[in-house]
């Protein structure tokens, strides 16, 4: 494991410090590696393990390095949270194991920090159950105990009141399964079910949607033959309940404003079974090559995809499309379980400018709504000023459109609001989201 000690020092690095994505780098840095695939899963668990609780971890380094936390070396103090986190929360590794490892990895890289090393985690140790936050704050016990910074436990605190958060935050901290979704162009559910079981993936249906399979144990997706067959795309359960609540029939004309990779995308042409036209917008012209590749693995010949900026008004799009999806840029509070880094990069105090983006690809995507058409608008967060917000101010402006109730049935990580839109809280199977439909009536 010496060499993958190095790897994940080298990613939790480039994460805390050039802001590097945690699951783009992990995936670029195992890929090239030859590392076996134990040892594959035990990086990927550390490297997450340290990024999601480092808010603890840091704050426990805190106490014995004083004055010094943010003097000391990064590669030694990565060092010291990766262990924190192998002592604090894997079983798996004896205690003594880790204190070893980071000492040996510490005399080969910075012989003269070995001794700090070694005694910072053997104090630890000795002090392994120590309060390192004021008992007298539920606030404080909320951060520390599931590593969240006091500006994303008190926004939310705010919006949702405690209980909501804890079970938030929990969600949040969930590890997430892969969940596929079916392709129905190409098979029917059951087909596939029985062949990722056959190929040695233990798989189970999903917990909402019809076309989910969630793999609980098995080899990487990407090499999966059904994958590059076209009959599967990796695809969150949350994200997949945004497509059907376009009411979607054959033949329509669809824009999805903000369409980027295209999972959302080529669900909309999935469920128009290959007909009508899906139109897939996107500022980021170097990624519509995404949409176009994974439109051909799935056989579906009814995307065109197009260069556009959904906050600026394309009037020859006026009253064009029969369904408009605007799954808009947001903060991302939502797929934290995912991308666990969000919670150190984002910064709630100034969120005016998103917000504004938000409200400028409403007002256009409405635009091009033709009468009785309807539009979906989602995020990935669960900040209120980004979705209820948003929308009770589109209402309240905009007077032609109005909300209609959603329902994807019973499940208490669903909240459904009684003006009509949905939010769904994080746990083991979905990420956090905000679905809220909305029609034009003239």
């Amino acid at each position: 494991m010496k060499n993958a000690r190095e790897t994940i020092i080298k990613i939790l690095d480039q994460v805390f410090n050039n802001g590097a994505y945690s699951n783009i780098l992990l995936n670029s840095e195992l890929n090239k590696s030859s590392f076996n695939d134990k040892d594959k899963a035990l990086i990927t668990e550390i490297v997450y393990g340290t990024i999601k609780y480092k808010y603890t971890i840091d704050k426990i380094l805190n106490y014995y390095l004083k004055n010094n936390f943010n003097k000391t070396d990064s590669f030694i103090l990565n060092t010291l949270r990766s262990a924190i986190y192998q002592m604090r929360y894997l079983s798996k590794i004896p205690d003594f194991a880790a204190v070893n490892e980071a000492v040996e990895l510490t005399k080969k890289k910075v012989p003269a920090a070995s001794g700090l090393v070694n005694a910072v985690l053997r104090n630890y140790l000795r002090n392994i159950n120590l309060k390192y936050y004021d008992e007298n704050s539920s606030m404080k016990k909320l951060c520390f105990e599931y590593s969240f910074t006091e500006e994303m436990v008190k926004l939310l605190i705010n919006q949702y009141g405690e209980k909501i958060t804890k079970k938030i935050l929990m969600g949040l901290n969930s590890v997430p399964s892969v969940t596929v979704r079916v392709n129905s162009i190409k098979d029917n559910f059951e087909n596939v079910f029985e062949e990722m079981d056959s190929a040695g993936y233990d798989v189970e249906e999903g917990s909402m949607c019809p076309e989910a399979i969630k793999i609980k144990r098995g080899k990487n997706i990407d090499n999966n033959l059904l994958f590059t067959k076209g009959l599967i795309t990796v695809q969150d359960e949350s994200a997949m309940l945004v497509a059907p609540s376009l009411d979607i029939k054959n033949n329509l004309i669809i824009f999805d404003l903000c369409s980027a990779p295209g999972g959302k995308t080529t669900h909309i042409a999935e469920l128009m079974n290959n007909t009508g036209k899906v139109i897939a917008f996107d500022i980021h012209k170097n990624k519509l090559p995404l949409i176009e590749n994974n439109a051909k693995r799935l056989g579906l010949n009814n995307i065109e995809c197009r260069y556009m900026d959904a906050a600026v008004l394309n009037r020859e799009l006026i009253n064009q499309a029969d369904r408009v999806l605007m799954d808009v840029p947001c903060s991302g509070i939502g797929i934290i379980r995912k991308k666990p880094e969000i919670k150190y990069t984002k910064d709630l105090n100034n969120i005016e400018e998103l917000i504004e983006i938000q409200r400028k690809i409403l007002i256009c995507g409405a635009r091009y709504i033709k009468n009785g058409g309807i539009m979906i608008y989602s995020t990935c967060t669960l900040n209120k000023m980004e979705n209820e917000n948003n929308i009770k101010w589109f209402i309240s402006n905009y007077p032609q459109y109005s909300l209609e109730k959603l329902y994807f049935g019973n499940a208490d990580n669903i909240i459904y609001h009684p003006e009509g839109y949905t939010t769904i809280l994080p746990n083991e199977n979905m990420d956090g989201f905000f679905i809220a439909k909305i029609k034009r009536q003239w």
